[in-house]
């Protein structure tokens, strides 16, 4: 019955219901139809530090608490992968103050967190260009990711120094260099041998897309991954994205038929 009234309101209604909170939410999502791998553009911090007067890096710190929420709930539920945009490959043009506070701001969230990360079982994993990163946020980076290796939950997968073209730009200089070494033949190219060479090659794409703060683009991330991905936009700023928002999205993906460019027979 609740199924139905969530296909409803999806139908017609712009928001949920008032009455939908984080319990009812939980009743009605199913365990069996989760995504096994969803994606956040973490977006919207530095707008919600200039609506408070305050200054972006204090953005960007509120949005760690919300990213500390929602790898619980994604631990809580099982879900296998949360890959997160925490700094892209154009970000490098903001500010050096921004920036630094953005480096200095992921060395302290790895040094807190990666305990309790362990103890929820949650690996951490890293995609991006991390080696131009200063050393001692790579230091911090690598902790993190050899002290989780062993987790057998969660996996949660940092983009950092991320550039969806970027990343497609290196997949064809490997791609080229073993074409030019004779391990590859052109001819046996296709999709499955091009996912060998993505930062990703070890992950199924996303299932489901998040993105809040209003906007309505991809910045760069995860091109060629996304192909197929469900959307989920909210005009809530990354900062005040909560449990109940992340419960929202997966009940509007569960409402939701997967098609991937056929039909199904009526």
């Amino acid at each position: 019955m609740l199924k139905n009234l969530f296909k409803l309101w999806r139908r017609n209604e712009p928001k949920l219901p008032e009455t939908a909170n984080e319990e009812v939410l939980l009743k009605v999502i199913d365990p069996a139809r989760l995504p096994k791998h969803i994606a956040i553009i973490m977006d919207g911090n530095g707008r919600w530090a200039n609506q408070r007067g305050m200054p972006r890096a204090y953005g960007h710190r509120a949005g760690v608490e919300s990213l500390r929420d929602i790898v619980k709930l994604c631990s809580e539920l099982k879900i296998q992968y949360l890959t997160c945009y925490a700094f892209s490959t154009e970000n490098w043009k903001r500010p050096p103050k921004e920036i630094e506070a953005l480096m200095s701001l992921l060395v302290e969230y790895l040094n807190k967190e990666i305990d309790e990360l362990c103890a929820n079982n949650v690996r951490v994993n890293a995609i991006g260009r991390t080696e131009e990163f200063p050393y001692d946020v790579q230091k911090t980076l690598n902790m993190a990711i050899n002290k989780s290796k062993n987790n057998k939950g969660l996996v949660l997968n940092l983009a950092l120094n991320y550039g969806g073209r970027t990343e497609l730009v290196e997949a064809i200089k490997l791609l080229g260099r073993d074409i030019k070494e004779g391990q590859l033949s052109p001819e046996a190219i296709d999709e499955n041998v091009v996912q060998r060479y993505l930062y990703t090659s070890n992950f199924p794409d996303p299932d489901l897309l998040i993105r809040p703060s209003g906007d309505f683009r991809i910045s760069n991330f995860l091109l060629w991954q996304l192909a197929y991905t469900e959307f989920w936009l909210t005009p809530v700023l990354w900062p005040d994205f909560r449990r109940i928002h992340l419960l929202q999205a997966l009940v509007d993906y569960q409402c939701r038929e997967r098609r991937f460019g056929g039909l199904k027979e009526t």
